[in-house]
């Protein structure tokens, strides 16, 4: 059968490309297409790596691994057990731990112990010099008693069998025994031979499995540690601080072994989480610790929110506090003015029930003659915090608040009613009227200043609220002073600055609330002036140095790492006031949480203490009056009129001049004009008749303003 084959190249000069062929072409022969020849090598490698990748060679690879870590993590262990009994190694490990950590008292101890194992296993090893001649000896006198004792029970039994061939039967007895035990021996050495290398690989294989030999990424998918909320021990904190990053730490822990623990305390548990005092190596300052605050909670297993490193009294040591895991995302229990109804408050002597410190222990605060300031960053809950101290205040009914609120939210208006002035709102008539507020403060503690030594002052607290409002407001006065700003001719950081300098003699206290600080909308003397610092989260380590001073921050104080958003409420506090573990600058409080609509009913449980008081919402510089006159006015007919109802007539009659009274101010003008108050059946009042002759006998020309 002839093929057809079609050319591969034609002849262009026998080819007429117009005539069409009619006839087939001779044969001609066909040249094969080289073809390339395949890169075995390369589908060889794309085989190795896919075999090599497969989940099935990993698996087993990372049994492979672990096995053999276990058998000789397993040996290592088995033979450093061994060494270390046989030997002093032990002893003079934890001889340099103790060296390295300080403790020279717990060295010599650890130098001691050395010295005496050491003479024991002397006097051993001369026991064993002898040994040889005392078991010559002994065998000696153990085959002879034997003997002895086999033809005694051989003798026996021929008297009693009165066969005298009896006498050789114990012996030949023990001859058989011999023998079968060497029978069994033959039997059984080539098994045990071939299998006790087994069993002490089977046994090596155990203990490296039981102290986890393997490393973690060995091992199966479901084994594998999740070290996540792990308790913490004393080999987990060493190996932390091993891990952490500092030369001589890791060089100092390695020279002490396993024995690295020697530098810690004792682990205690501290409310929802431990404490451990770690003394530090020489060669390691406290600073390089708690400059790695992270990696070390990293190192623990936890969030950086969960370790605290504070500074202790004694010298190059550092305290961990270390959360249980997730802890601090909890929320504390209400607070104890939610929950006790009959709850009152005692300006001087009690404490005000703020929230719990990271132990879970029970964090008060005493406000007595202490300017407060808080910040933190927006949305924070720092309005919440200072708003229950004041409401745990209120429940005084001595107190007496001015407030100013430069936001106007609402978060203040439970004190309508309770503060003798209540500013609320956020544009500069606000500020205004806040600075006004202020400057009456001041006139108050100059009045209560010039004051005969020995008299008594209610206490009274100026509240301001989103204080940065008011050092940022821009607005000026007549005499072109400007409200806001932190120079001298600034009337609201003016006035601040005279309440910190002398208020607190006279019961005259400045509480702010202010947030994101800075130097511009916090001065740093106002800032300075305060004698409780507390902060909630804020974005900088620079504003922690703001809110709560070098002092504070440089002993481990760290607004600036708390959560915004997660830590909400949660505050460090830098105050006398409060109770702060020894050695420590600041504490770490979660502040009880009390919203808008139960702190109006404890306001209203403080009101029902007051007999009542008229909320100013507008600061007036005020007019002239004749104060003398008008108490005389407001007497009327009656012969003595008790002096909070005198307070209640002078406020009807002018509420601009009288509204912020307080029975102080009423004694003093009476005092001054010879009319003083007396008491009527144990409670003071005022009387017509000495208020009469008082204005009878006054100057003509004399009055008593009533301008404050």
């Amino acid at each position: 059968m002839t093929e057809n084959v079609i050319p591969l190249f034609k002849d262009p000069q026998t080819e007429d490309p117009t005539t069409p062929t009619t006839t087939p072409a001779a044969p001609v022969a066909v040249m094969p297409v080289p073809v390339k020849p395949v890169r075995v090598w390369k589908r060889t490698g794309r085989a190795v790596v896919r075999v090599a990748t497969h989940d099935r060679t990993k698996g087993t690879g990372r049994a492979v691994v672990r096995h053999g870590s276990y058998v000789v993590g397993g040996t290592r262990i088995v033979t450093r057990r061994a060494w270390d009994g046989r030997t002093g190694a032990r002893y003079e490990r934890l001889l340099r731990a103790a060296e390295a950590a300080g403790n020279y008292e717990a060295a010599g101890d650890w130098e001691e112990r050395l010295s005496r194992f050491r003479e024991q296993r002397h006097r051993r090893r001369m026991d064993l010099l002898m040994a040889p001649e005392k078991l010559v000896k002994g065998a000696a006198y153990g085959v002879g008693g034997g003997l002895g004792a086999l033809i005694a029970i051989g003798v026996a039994l021929a008297i009693a069998n009165k066969d005298a061939g009896d006498v050789f039967t114990p012996l030949m007895a023990l001859v058989e025994l011999i023998r079968l035990l060497v029978t069994l021996v033959t039997i059984l050495w080539g098994p045990l031979v071939a299998v006790g290398p087994w069993l002490a690989l089977a046994g090596v294989w155990a203990v490296g499995r039981h102290r986890g030999a393997a490393p973690q990424w060995a091992l199966p998918t479901s084994a594998r540690a999740d070290d996540a909320g792990a308790p913490i021990t004393p080999s987990i904190v060493v190996t932390a601080l091993r891990d952490l990053g500092v030369a001589p730490l890791r060089n100092a822990i390695k020279e002490m072994g396993d024995a690295g623990a020697a530098m810690l305390g004792p682990i205690r548990i501290a409310g929802c989480g431990v404490e451990v005092d770690v003394t530090l190596p020489s060669g390691v300052s406290t600073a390089e610790v708690q400059g790695r605050r992270r990696k070390l909670a990293e190192n623990l297993a936890r969030h950086e929110h969960e370790v605290f490193i504070t500074l202790p009294t004694a010298a190059r040591t550092v305290r961990l506090w270390i959360a249980d895991s997730g802890a601090l995302d909890e929320p504390i229990g209400p607070s104890p003015l939610v929950t006790d109804e009959t709850m009152t408050a005692d300006y001087t002597k009690g404490r005000a029930p703020w929230g719990q410190d990271l132990r879970g222990d029970a964090a008060t605060l005493s406000l007595y003659q202490r300017h407060l300031l808080i910040t933190g960053l927006s949305n924070q809950g720092k309005t919440a915090a200072l708003r229950a101290l004041a409401l745990w205040l209120a429940l005084d009914r001595m107190v007496e608040f001015r407030v100013a609120d430069l936001k106007g939210a609402g978060d203040w208006a439970m004190f309508d009613g309770l503060a003798t002035v209540l500013i609320q709102g956020p544009t500069d008539e606000h500020v205004i009227e806040a600075t006004e507020m202020l400057e009456g403060g001041v006139t108050e503690m100059e009045r209560r200043l010039q004051a005969p030594p020995g008299t008594t002052f209610p206490p009274l607290v100026v509240l301001v609220d989103e204080a940065q409002v008011a050092f940022m407001c821009p607005a000026v006065d007549g005499e072109k002073r400007q409200y806001g700003g932190s120079k001298a001719t600034s009337r609201y950081f003016m006035a601040a600055r005279k309440i910190h300098n002398q208020g607190r003699a006279v019961n005259v206290t400045l509480w702010q609330g202010t947030q994101d600080p800075t130097d511009q909308n916090l001065p740093k003397l106002v800032r300075e002036g305060a004698h409780t610092r507390a902060s909630l989260a804020l974005g900088t380590d620079s504003q922690a140095r703001m809110a709560l001073g070098d002092k504070a921050v440089d002993g481990g104080a760290a607004p600036n790492l708390l959560r915004p958003g997660l830590d909400k409420g949660t505050v460090v506090v830098a105050s006398d006031g409060i109770k702060i573990p020894a050695g420590q600058a600041s504490i770490t409080v979660r502040t009880h949480y009390i919203d808008t609509d139960t702190a109006g009913v404890i306001a209203e449980r403080a009101k029902a203490l007051r007999d009542g008081v008229t909320t100013l919402h507008i600061v007036d510089p005020g007019e002239e009056r004749d104060a003398l006159a008008d108490i005389y006015s407001v007497l009327g007919d009656t012969s003595r009129v008790l002096t909070a109802d005198v307070l209640k007539r002078l406020s009807a009659l002018s509420d601009k001049a009288y509204g912020t009274w307080t029975p102080g101010d009423l004694k003093r003008v009476l005092e001054d004009a010879g009319a003083e108050p007396y008491k009527s059946d144990g409670r003071m009042v005022v009387g017509r008749e000495r208020v009469a002759r008082a204005l009878a006998n006054r100057p003509t020309d004399g009055s008593t303003s009533a301008q404050m």
